[in-house]
């Protein structure tokens, strides 16, 4: 086994992916030190509390269940005894221009009510469950697999799959394929947002992000997703990780084109025989790389990338219970020209699309008795935009109020507000350091996927690895996910005799039960 100082990585972020990778690593014995700039964890993932209020910063929903399962089984825990879920059915509410449409994961209620509402769609339905199922099947082995060489691309499971993704189509394209109703459209397509882009745009590939809604549920953590967050964290100490928050990293120390640790905020070195970066990518290639190491990924080259749009958020608590489902989306009447004023023309809708979560329908925890800690999401241009935020800050608060109040249980939504906190475009960079404010990251263009993303092992200096939505697979949890796996794999590969974690499997679990 390697020395402890051979061992030494230090990552730089405590998001969901660089939490990830600290796990499996410190899990297999190395020394694993995660640097959090902000006072807590998780990034966008992260609890923001405010008075008796708790909220999810970013991510309201877990999918995918059985992947965090085999995260933990990997580093000998059960996820189950962190996280308690609860199974969300229906999915969400979609409101329309005078319809209401609520799907579940049970086929065969879905299909009737498609019927219901949309005439006619029915078999579209269950044909887009069979043959975006057997696309799934194929898309999943190109997300579970480095793609950072051509030779990457030199297996079979990779030539079975590249013909079948889609990846030249867009989203609403081949959701025409299944379905005449335009609304019913946008109710499997709106999912594009969480990649940050139009379905008009978006490459076909990503019609499974629905399909896998449909077929693995949507699931909330009791106290919310960022507890997810927080049990990786907890299991990183109990490997003997250490995470230090309010302690950012001003540059990586690069010799020979190396990695060799980091420069602390307070001028403080700390030696690393490898560098994670969790950190939003753009943003970390633009600022904490000594000038002139970069060239791919230079600052002038990193301003030219593809972003995907940003979001304004409103955190409010209100003084009162609020009767919405869990997740609710308020369409725009002409959701298309909202879609590309938003990516195209950069500009602000008069009539924007709205995602309210209402957590407290499932979850008694995140508000005090008889009030409600309710998020609201209006998908917005990034910074690329010529729009000055704290001129249209208030603006865009009054339009979205406006909007809340046409819905019959939030027509008195004013007065009823105790405390709130806005989340701009320009905040997301200014106060959580995302890079023009695109908090769904590098786009996820054809040029700008799979072999075209910045790669897991970072291309332009050794010992420095990515993990997170800017890197492969993408954005998402799921997908943030599998890029640790990628990453945390391909750093213990390099090592000739990589550290083995310590004891058995047996040992391991009865060392937890007794913690």
């Amino acid at each position: 086994m390697r020395t402890i100082k051979q061992n030494k990585i230090q990552i730089i972020g405590a998001g969901p992916g660089g939490l990830a990778a600290g796990m499996i690593l410190s899990s297999k014995g190395y020394d694993v030190t995660i640097y959090e700039k902000q006072p807590f964890i998780g990034g966008r993932t992260s609890r923001l509390t405010l008075g008796d209020y708790q909220f999810d910063r970013g991510a309201t929903f877990l999918m995918m269940p059985h992947l965090w399962e085999e995260l933990f089984e990997s580093v000998q825990r059960d996820f189950h005894d962190y996280v308690t879920l609860e199974r969300l059915d229906p999915l969400y509410e979609l409101r329309f221009d005078g319809k209401k449409f609520s799907p579940s994961t049970d086929p065969s209620r879905t299909k009737q009510e498609i019927e219901n509402l949309f005439p006619g769609n029915g078999d579209g339905y269950i044909r887009f469950m069979e043959k975006e199922g057997e696309k799934f099947e194929h898309v999943i082995k190109l997300l579970q697999r480095p793609l950072s060489k051509w030779t990457d691309l030199l297996s079979k499971d990779v030539f079975a799959a590249l013909p079948k993704i889609h990846a030249a189509d867009t989203v609403a394209g081949r959701l025409g394929r299944y379905f005449s109703d335009e609304k019913l459209k946008w109710a499997f397509s709106f999912q594009s947002k969480y990649l940050g882009m139009s379905p008009w745009e978006c490459p076909g590939t990503f019609t499974i992000l629905s399909y896998l809604e449909h077929r693995y549920g949507l699931w909330h953590p009791i106290g919310g997703v960022n507890q997810v967050c927080e049990a990786m964290a907890e299991v990183i100490r109990e490997y003997g990780g250490k995470i230090h928050t309010n302690t950012g990293v001003d540059q990586i120390i690069i010799e020979k084109r190396q990695a060799k640790g980091v420069v602390l905020q307070d001028g403080s070195t700390v030696s690393a025989d490898e560098v994670v970066i969790n950190a939003d990518f753009a943003f970390a290639a633009s600022t904490l790389f000594p000038e002139g190491t970069l060239k791919k990924y230079a600052k002038a080259k990193v301003e030219k990338k593809k972003y995907s749009c940003s979001a304004f958020m409103m955190y409010v608590g209100l003084d009162r219970k609020v009767d919405m489902p869990h997740h609710s989306i308020l369409f725009a009447k002409d959701y298309h020209r909202n879609v590309d004023e938003m990516t195209k023309q950069k500009v602000l809708s008069e009539d924007p699309s709205i995602y309210v979560h209402n957590p407290g329908k499932t979850d008694p925890t995140l508000a005090p008795g008889g009030k409600t800690a309710l998020y609201i999401l209006m998908p917005a241009p990034n910074l690329s935009a010529d729009i000055d935020w704290n001129e249209s800050k208030a603006d865009v608060r009054n339009q979205i109020l406006a909007r809340l109040k046409q819905e019959p249980e939030l027509a008195d939504i004013e007065a009823h507000i105790e405390l709130e906190q806005i989340l701009t475009p320009q905040d997301w960079q200014d106060d959580m350091y995302v890079y023009k404010g695109a908090t769904f990251n590098l786009a996820h263009s054809l040029d700008q996927m799979m072999m075209f993303r910045p790669h897991n092992q970072f291309e332009e200096v050794k010992n420095c690895w990515i993990v997170g939505g800017g890197t492969h697979p993408g954005s998402g949890l799921p997908t943030i996910l599998e890029s640790a796996k990628i990453t945390s794999a391909l750093l213990m590969k390099q090592h000739t005799s990589a550290p083995m974690s310590m004891g058995t499997t047996a040992e391991k679990k009865k060392e937890h039960s007794t913690l």
